[in-house]
């Protein structure tokens, strides 16, 4: 009994559970601290995210993106040519770990050259030891008048408007927005066109408890609860981007949301096939014949 009620249980249980994202916390530190040396080494005093500076190890990041997603995932990206020439905003379905996501933009820097900021929590931004990586990758919080901006000067914006809830809990894919509208309003402001994108086998890559009464009632009463996950598994991943939402000043924006979320809803029911299973998905990594798949 003395061993089942020891104390050191209180401080190992939570590490068993957790583990999955220290070791993946503990690894962007190691990143960030890596990306710290190299503009140490190099005497870099600017804190710009845009310096040509960081062109050439984004370009081995994203190399080195392309090489993981191609042996692990076997990853494809289908519509290219549905990305817009000038700026956009690209919407998605908000997986547990966003490894497609991941390797969208690495495939579009790498491919087109084009860098696609992304919009993260707040408090993801202000972890300890980040900031470096985070600015690295074009991910911050960006505020209202920064989104805009970013627009302007030509680039893309990524934004899932189910956020931190969606990653949690929508282990079926299922879009968990709720009432926001917050990224239609800037694409009409900022006269630009949304592009939906869905990766299929997105969450089978990573699964996390979100189907525990409690764990969901912790989140709602915190916003900042990260559930236990596990993973890692090499199914297969393919991104599908959708044709471009236009600008239409016409149209308000709970009227675009709406929009938004039917095209992203249409993408996810042509190309994934649900309930989510891992086994199926691991399976399609030798599919050779999914043509109905592969089309848009």
């Amino acid at each position: 009994m003395n061993s089942v009620v020891h104390p050191l249980w209180l401080f190992m249980i939570p590490v068993l559970l957790f583990s999955f994202w220290i070791l993946v916390y503990i690894n962007w530190c190691a990143l960030s601290f890596l990306l710290y040396i190299y503009k140490k080494i190099n005497n870099h005093q600017e804190n710009d995210m845009y310096s040509k500076f960081w062109d050439k190890p984004r370009q081995v990041a994203a190399q080195g993106f392309g090489i993981y997603g191609k042996i692990w995932h076997g990853y494809e990206v289908i519509g290219m040519e549905h990305l817009p020439k000038g700026p956009g905003i690209v919407i998605f379905h908000h997986s547990l770990f966003l490894a497609g996501y991941s390797l969208f933009v690495g495939k579009v820097y790498k491919e087109k050259g084009r860098p696609c900021h992304t919009v993260i929590d707040h408090a993801l931004y202000k972890l300890p030891g980040l900031r470096i990586f985070h600015d690295f990758l074009y991910m911050k919080d960006f505020t209202k008048a920064e989104c805009v901006e970013i627009l302007k000067k030509g680039h893309l914006l990524g934004i899932s408007p189910g956020g931190a809830r969606e990653a949690n809990f929508s282990t079926d894919y299922s879009l968990m927005w709720g009432n926001r509208t917050g990224f239609a309003r800037l694409a009409l402001e900022a006269k630009v066109p949304i592009i939906p994108i869905f990766v299929q086998n997105d969450s089978e890559a990573y699964r996390s408890f979100g189907k525990i009464r409690l764990t969901r009632w912790v989140y709602e009463k915190t916003r900042c609860f990260p559930l236990p996950a596990y993973g890692g598994f090499p199914v297969k991943l393919r991104t599908y981007i959708g044709e471009p939402i236009p600008y239409d000043p016409n149209i308000t924006p709970a009227e675009l949301a709406l929009k938004t979320k039917t095209a992203l809803e249409n993408l996810r029911d042509r190309h994934q096939k649900m309930p989510g299973n891992i086994l199926r998905a691991l399976s399609e990594r030798f599919d050779k014949d999914d043509k109905a798949n592969k089309s848009i």
